[in-house]
């Protein structure tokens, strides 16, 4: 394993940037500073987050989500 996170990582096993290893390894966010806890999707080159917008789910059953813009910083939490 390498020591950066990858630059694009979803925590969705339907998407194609999913990997349950990293997810296991455990990832953490900072966006714009700040420590987010409720992150579905990131890509760092991008510049965006998917957060989770409260309790609502979309017809599908799925989090509904928000797309915001800023500064991404993924780290492992552990080694």
């Amino acid at each position: 394993m390498t020591d950066a996170p990858p630059d694009r990582l979803s925590n969705n096993p339907r998407s194609t940037h999913y990997d349950a290893v990293l997810l296991e390894r455990g990832i953490g966010i900072r966006f714009k500073g700040v420590e987010k806890t409720n992150v579905e999707e990131y890509c760092v080159s991008e510049g965006w987050v998917r957060v989770a917008s409260g309790k609502t789910l979309d017809r599908r059953g799925n989090p509904l989500t928000v797309l915001l813009r800023g500064v991404v910083e993924p780290y492992f939490r552990t080694t």
